[in-house]
């Protein structure tokens, strides 16, 4: 059980980096001008998206049994991947 767990928090620390990128994210929105405001905001909604089907997947995982833990594993790392790229490539058009 500790290795579901350690993963569990590992997994926890990510999405709590990736939800304070996208807090930042919406600062720099809520600062732009009001066309580029709309493309970004829609951006974000995108992210907040992704980053409930990922917490989702997460808590799927940590009410899963001893055994069946490994079976949700793929689930998560998809829909962690899929938030991980958005926020990487939001934080890329933020910037220019």
């Amino acid at each position: 059980m500790e290795k579901k767990d350690a993963y569990v928090q590992k997994l926890k620390a990510k999405m709590d980096e990736w939800s304070a990128q996208i807090d930042e994210l919406k600062a720099k929105a809520d600062q732009a001008e009001a066309d580029a405001q709309i493309a970004y905001k829609e951006k974000i909604e995108d992210l907040r998206k992704k980053q409930k089907e990922a917490e989702a997947r997460l808590k799927e995982l940590q009410t899963a049994g001893k055994g069946a833990w490994e079976d949700f594993k793929a689930g998560v790392e998809g829909a962690m991947e899929k938030l991980g790229e958005a926020v990487r490539s939001a934080s890329a058009r933020f910037k220019r």
